[in-house]
């Protein structure tokens, strides 16, 4: 039976139906005028009803029952609830023998008589076993839990070997293919280093030699990133934090000549001091926001050829902790509903402390005279942006604007790195 008057039988029933067997025995034995025997045997039925928390004194009570009144299920289902949860073998045995001396001598004393050998040994066989059968069962049942609760606990060491073993495959097959993409992208990018050289020795332009120069000095610190992230995927537990401390990585400081070299129209409002504070977490923030910039101008550079593009880096006081809609939106699209974001620079005063850090890149439309790069891309960009903010506890909201630019703002709240 099924539904709240399903779980409602299911709970009472083991309650009840033992009272309602030992009444019926008592009855069955006793009849149903009420005298003493009948009276002590419905008492120690009643009993039952508190024998899973008292099952000692349960037992004891319904002793009377069987002395008097000669009701077996009273006593005998006490004795197997205190068999099942109160176990010891003292006081296991010290029941045994109360039951069967309730059981083998008669009520009253006078009647027992001595001298009948072979009735009195039929009636202490009767006894004991009458005493044993309940004990047995209920130390089966204890023993039958006890062992499910062991296969249980051995089913979640064997899940969390399953879960160990998935997660040494997943870290085998990550630095496989951190080897393989070392092995590919640093030979590529190597031969772009050695040709941006050979051009920079070779020609007589300046502005030649300049962009191979720029060139070259990308491609060597794209190899030195590389490098880096490759052994962040190769290391584990303590060698990879260990990685992370002892390689360089970007900052807030290294925005200028990121903005420099990006070859875009950019105006870079600065309204933090990188480094500034000591707070728990800054250089993780910063490392986030640069991040953010970085991969917002190389969007810009897709999808916005020709565009200005703003750069703003701020504190705030207060950040929040809901990630913006993860949908991805195409640089240079209209937005839908073609409102105007709204400008989310602000500067902090002076004599307050900061709790986070405000990033905004936004750009302007396209130029149309200009070319658009065949540059690929995978979608990502955005998508691992909003994960990065999303695991320091920021925020991260990209959209368009209805001038056909587009706007990419970021808070990251300091203490979370």
């Amino acid at each position: 039976m099924r539904g709240p008057v399903g779980r409602r039988l299911r709970k009472v029933a083991p309650l009840a139906v033992p009272v309602l067997l030992a009444i019926a025995d008592a009855m069955l034995v006793n009849g149903v005028e009420l005298d003493l025997e009948v009276g002590v045997s419905m008492a120690a039925a009643a009993a039952l009803l508190i024998r899973r928390r008292f099952p000692l004194l349960v037992f004891l009570f319904t002793l009377p029952g069987l002395y008097i009144g000669y009701i077996w299920f009273a006593p005998m289902i006490a004795l197997y609830t205190l068999a099942a949860r109160r176990p010891g073998r003292a006081r296991l045995g010290c029941c045994a023998l109360l039951l069967i001396a309730a059981h083998f001598f008669p009520y009253p004393i006078s009647d027992f008589e001595l001298t009948a050998y072979r009735e009195n040994t039929l009636v202490l066989i009767d006894a004991s076993v009458t005493s044993a059968a309940p004990i047995a069962l209920g130390l089966l049942m204890r023993t039958r839990r006890e062992l499910a609760a062991r296969v249980e606990d051995l089913t979640r060491s064997l899940r969390r070997e399953d879960r160990l073993l998935a997660d040494r495959v997943k870290t085998t097959e990550r630095a496989r293919l951190a080897r393989e993409m070392h092995d590919v992208v640093a030979h590529q990018v190597s031969l772009i280093s050695l040709q941006a050289g050979a051009v920079q020795v070779s020609t007589e332009d300046a502005e030649a030699r300049a962009g191979a120069r720029t060139i070259r000095e990308l491609s060597v610190r794209t190899l030195e990133e590389l490098r880096h992230m490759v052994g962040v995927l190769r290391a584990d537990g303590g060698e990879a934090a260990e990685a992370r401390d002892l390689a360089p990585q970007p900052d807030l400081e290294e925005l200028p000549r990121l903005i420099e070299m990006s070859a875009l129209d950019v105006t870079y409002e600065r309204g933090v001091v990188a480094g500034a504070g000591g707070v728990s977490g800054a250089k993780t923030v910063e490392r986030a926001a640069f991040r953010t910039v970085q991969e917002a101008l190389t969007n810009v550079r897709k999808h916005a050829p020709g565009a200005r593009v703003r750069v703003r880096v701020d504190p705030v006081d207060t950040v929040r902790g809901v990630v913006a809609d993860g949908a991805e939106v195409a640089y240079g699209a209209q937005a839908a509903d073609g409102a105007q974001a709204a400008d989310g620079a602000e500067a902090a005063d002076g004599g307050r402390s900061a709790h986070g850090l405000r990033v905004e890149i936004r750009n302007g439309p396209p130029d149309a005279t200009a070319t658009v790069p065949a540059l690929p891309g995978g979608g990502h960009g955005l998508v691992g942006l909003r994960e990065r903010a999303q695991s320091l506890g920021g925020t991260l909201e990209a959209r368009s604007t209805s001038d056909g630019g587009f706007v990419v703002r970021a808070e990251f709240p300091y203490g979370a790195g």
